[in-house]
């Protein structure tokens, strides 16, 4: 896996690798092991396609006595597993490892049961996002995290993650819509956290597991919240002459005590990418594109469109066009959706980045951006959250000339060391994976990642599950304990130790 430090292997394990597959045949027969090299050459690699590598053996459970067998199996022999929904995560969090098994959870795709009147759905891990509005918007009710990736991301991904989208600003992440989990642990105890009611006793471990990357357990069974669609949704496409105006612009309309359905914003490159590729009729000669939806009743969306109207005003907007129908609405999203897939027209490669910043930073980000840019000779075509500060720089490179991944994933560090500067954080809604794993210490010292580092063993104190992601090093959890010795004295000797 070139370039990126993972687990050293385990020679034991990969000397047993015929015995380990005969035996996951016999916990999840017929065709639910996937063992040779062509076979799993589609699970080598996830979002971050940068890197890629074969796993050990790939084994998709059906049902969650497998999946209790098989984590089971692979605790008592201190196997390492690495669980996968469907392979989207853009921080590298379901990257393969050689001497892991690949637990693929796509066949748990099944919604098992819709509650009206408590306005819930479950769901196995294997449903699309978009599965779930799908199977309720007949009724006028929808799912509201929406990542771009919605047609394909799995829901059990989203929980891992904590995934969020272009309606997440007003509506919230995964976590803010997850009522409850069912999950397997890496003993194989089979565990349920909440249920469809809103509010649970004792410690929020739901939290805890709520964008926890696959460190923790397997999630096999989701509860998620569904809403009742709004009366009116209407969506503002506005256009400033440079990236400050328009990230001045965001900041404005939040200080205004406006919460939008969804803000997004899009830089020149982006804009043109997404027009060539969607047509959805923005205008080509502004450097940001701004789209704010307004959602709720009528008459407080047409009052919300005329304030917004004039905050763009203010800012110095220089077009500005409202839809007038659903279809146009739905035009103005279609681009900003299909903006990550357009960039890809536009460049041989891009590394997308994920980092949140406070709004008011906005401009000064966009500015350092441009002046990094111009250090490592890379272009970048941004494409975020604006309404809660979420970036998603692209940047753009092409993989066939030697050096220049390894200058994109400079630039990206880069920008991410530059979000922290500001009091942001390194994420907002692709995880850590292995993308950031090695710049966790930019926003956390030792004494935090050692606290993080304790709930992972008080889930799996033998570090099996989705080793080498998150953490910037592997170390065992009696590890955690040992005090410090540097020339026969122990850090701060005057406090008594028992």
């Amino acid at each position: 896996m070139s370039g990126l430090a993972m687990p050293k292997s385990d020679a034991e394990t990969l000397g047993r690798r015929a015995e380990i597959v005969a035996d996951m045949r016999i916990i999840v027969p017929g065709e639910g092991v996937v063992d040779t090299a062509n076979e799993m050459r589609a699970f080598e690699t996830d979002g971050l396609t940068a890197y890629r590598q074969l796993p050990l053996v790939v084994v998709l459970p059906e049902t969650v006595a497998q999946v209790s067998r098989v984590l089971k199996y692979c605790n008592e022999r201190s196997i390492r597993v690495v669980p996968r929904g469907s392979g989207t995560s853009l921080s590298g969090g379901a990257l393969p490892l050689e001497d892991a098994v690949l637990l693929v959870m796509s066949r748990f795709n099944r919604i098992l049961a819709i509650d009206y009147p408590n306005r819930a759905v479950v769901a196995q891990p294997g449903v699309t996002n978009l599965g779930i509005t799908n199977a309720v918007e007949q009724e006028g009710f929808y799912y509201a995290p929406d990542p771009s990736s919605q047609i394909a991301c799995s829901i059990g991904g989203n929980v891992a993650e904590n995934s969020g989208g272009v309606h997440c600003l007003k509506y919230g992440l995964t976590a803010n819509n997850v009522l409850g989990i069912e999950m397997v642990l890496m003993n194989g105890e089979v565990v349920r956290l909440g249920g469809s009611h809103l509010d649970q006793e004792g410690y929020d471990l739901l939290g805890v597991m709520t964008g926890s990357e696959g460190l923790l357990g397997v999630v096999t069974e989701v509860t998620v919240r569904i809403l009742k669609k709004p009366e009116t949704a209407r969506a503002l496409l506005i256009g400033f002459p440079t990236s400050e105006e328009g990230g001045q612009c965001v900041a404005d309309i939040i200080g205004a005590g406006i919460i939008p359905g969804g803000m997004e914003m899009m830089d020149r490159p982006a804009i043109h990418a997404a027009e060539d590729f969607v047509h959805a009729g923005y205008p080509l000669d502004v450097e940001a594109l701004l789209i704010v939806e307004l959602d709720g009743p009528s008459v407080e969306v047409d009052h919300l469109i005329g304030l917004v109207e004039a905050i763009a005003h203010r800012n110095g907007s220089t077009t500005c066009r409202i839809s007038q129908s659903e279809e146009e609405r739905l035009s103005f999203w279609a681009g900003r959706k299909a903006a990550f897939p357009a960039v890809g027209r536009i460049s041989p490669d891009y590394y997308c980045m994920d980092g949140t910043i406070p709004r008011k930073e906005l401009p000064r980000v966009l500015a350092g951006m441009r002046d990094l840019s111009e250090k490592y000779g890379l272009g970048v075509a941004n494409v975020f959250h604006a309404g809660d500060g979420n970036l998603h720089p692209l940047i753009l490179y092409n993989a066939n000339v030697p050096g220049e991944l390894d200058k994109a994933e400079s630039f990206g560090a880069d920008i991410l060391r530059l979000c922290v500067k500001v009091g942001g954080v390194l994420t907002g809604e692709h995880g850590v994976g292995v993308e950031k794993r090695d710049l966790m210490p930019e926003m956390f010292n030792q004494i935090d990642l050692d606290q993080q580092m304790r709930v992972k063993c008080a889930f799996d104190p033998n570090h099996l599950l989705n080793p080498g992601k998150v953490f910037p090093q592997l170390r065992r959890c009696a590890e955690l304990g040992r005090m410090h010795v540097h020339r026969g004295q122990v850090a701060f000797p005057d406090i008594p130790r028992f």
